[in-house]
């Protein structure tokens, strides 16, 4: 049955076609419910808009446009066709503004919290607006979706929070010192969340994602994530920095994985209590091994970098080696990680080569 659903389609995410989330498609294309995607213009943001609407939901987006852009709105546009995308509707909004949290959290069933200032880098050169961005505008949308009874509200946190814990895997219940300005912030989220669960009977979910990479990401600026950089660098046959001796480790997550995790987080009718879960493969890649990893998918696209890594000084804030415990979001969530590090990337590299270029014939007139 799950074929037959999506036959016709070419551009449903591969997530939606494994046969092991047929039950999850199938509830949601019979069930109609109203989404709030904050931060719906951002890379994961847009990717949960996308599915959303595939599946027949009612979504409502929200964004700023201070790291977010208009095009991943027009992408998710062409690709769900008009019909869906008549089920969407959008409102610029600042989740500093409680007025504006409240009027999009209106008459909603399903919140997906993603909207933040990312980047450890960017934290430590701007300490304050991460924290006013990060820390109240979440508590203005937590508080904004209690008020409104919303059935779930689902929060992107962040593996930031382990902070110096040295054990690996990372277990949610096990967390460390924070290192940057950037985890604090994701950390008072979390303490929010239960907070709110113990003095209002409010349940949330967090989820702690780990280095998630993929369609919309954001190759662009000095906060760009490092898969899309190193891809853009690549392409450009300028050098790849690698900012240490490359060592450093990282748990690779495929934005598909990101999607299902948070509309299982949603849907689950067993949490009583705010909890959080760690969304991730459960893998472990260093930098230099990414590197290859990078280089050999984009020769099997008929580029060629024959370059070898720049290395630099070690950045400050980051962690030095992420793996994730992913047991909990599976045995509680009925999470699975379908995309580890390579099929991902087989997923991503397409978009990200049609992207670049698609800029660099646009920035050429």
């Amino acid at each position: 049955m799950k074929a037959e659903l999506f036959a016709n389609e070419s551009n449903v995410p591969g997530w939606m076609r494994d046969e092991t989330q047929a039950s999850l498609c199938q509830f949601l294309l019979a069930n109609r419910f109203r989404w709030l995607v904050t931060g719906a213009a951002g890379f994961i943001g847009s990717n949960l808009v996308e599915s959303l609407l595939l599946l027949g939901q009612d979504v409502r987006g929200m964004d700023n446009f201070a790291s977010g852009h208009p095009r991943n709105l027009d992408e998710v546009e062409k690709r769900v066709g008009a019909d869906r995308w008549s089920r969407f509707s959008f409102q610029r909004a600042d989740i500093r503004e409680m007025s504006d949290c409240e009027r999009t959290v209106d008459d909603i069933d399903y919140v997906l919290h993603q909207a933040a200032l990312g980047s450890v880098p960017r934290s430590v050169k701007d300490p304050i607006t991460t924290n006013d961005v990060n820390t109240s505008g979440f508590l203005n949308m937590l508080d904004a979706a209690r008020r409104a009874g919303v059935q779930r509200f689902v929060y992107a946190a962040s593996s930031s929070t382990y902070g110096d814990e040295p054990n690996l895997p990372k277990r949610e219940e096990r967390i460390g010192n924070p290192l940057s300005p950037y985890a604090v912030t994701k950390l008072v989220n979390e303490i929010y969340a239960g907070v709110y669960a113990r003095t209002y009977g409010f349940a949330s979910v967090g989820l702690r994602y780990f280095n998630v990479f993929g369609p919309r990401q954001d190759p662009d600026g000095a906060y760009a994530a490092v898969i899309p950089k190193w891809i853009a660098a690549m392409l450009a046959n300028d050098d790849v920095h690698i900012n240490g001796d490359g060592e450093t480790s990282r748990d690779f997550c495929f934005v598909g994985n990101v999607v299902q995790a948070n509309l299982r987080a949603a849907l689950s009718k067993e949490l009583t209590a705010s909890e959080v879960y760690n969304v991730a493969v459960g893998g472990r890649t260093t930098l230099n091994d990414l590197f290859y990893v990078i280089r050999d998918g984009l020769a099997g696209l008929g580029v060629t970098y024959e370059k070898g890594p720049a290395y630099r000084d070690f950045r400050a804030g980051d962690v030095r080696h992420s793996q994730a415990d992913v047991s909990k979001a599976c045995a509680q969530l009925s999470y699975a990680p379908l995309f580890d590090l390579r099929a991902g990337m087989a997923e991503a590299l397409p978009w990200y080569l049609n992207f670049l270029r698609s800029e660099a014939q646009r920035a050429a007139g």
